[in-house]
């Protein structure tokens, strides 16, 4: 009973931040709940991220597919230099999703404040969620910042 409610409160709180994404996840999940598909639920938790990441690498494919980009636009990636910027920031992103994913094996009740936190940044401040690696990512480096300055401080 008390995921319902916390689905609930989850669907009041996407419509509250025009969350399209947050209520409509909400909703599909209680609908699953409510029509006894329970057991469905641990497959949608180990795949959905999967699914959800197909279907945004596709989103963003779709230019290479419907040739807006061409081998010129590719090439300028290692020429320019928001290009160069590009593939080092796609680098860096890796390498911390990396870090995040270790981080999450060392201490895994931290998805809870991942989730919370990624609510928190879709709604109140119109982020768009892109997954717990990234987000542990961060929290990796925030947790070596916090360690090296309050190190320094002692």
């Amino acid at each position: 009973m008390n995921g319902d409610i916390l689905l609930v409160a989850l669907i009041i709180i996407g419509l509250i931040g025009r969350s399209h994404i947050i209520t409509t996840a909400a909703c599909v999940l209680l609908i699953i709940k409510l029509i006894s598909l329970d057991r469905y639920l641990p497959t949608i938790e180990r795949r959905g991220l999967e699914l959800g990441l197909l279907f945004l690498t596709m989103g963003v494919l779709v230019p290479f597919a419907s040739e807006r980009i061409s081998i010129k636009d590719v090439t300028s990636m290692f020429t320019t230099w928001p290009g160069i910027l590009a593939l080092v920031g796609g680098a860096i992103a890796t390498y911390m999703n990396g870090k995040g994913l270790e981080l999450l094996k060392i201490d895994p009740q931290l998805i809870v404040g991942l989730v919370i936190g990624s609510i928190f940044g879709i709604v109140f401040l119109k982020g768009i969620p892109v997954g717990p690696l990234m987000a542990a990512g961060i929290t990796a480096f925030l947790f070596k910042l916090f360690t090296f300055v309050f190190d320094k401080l002692r």
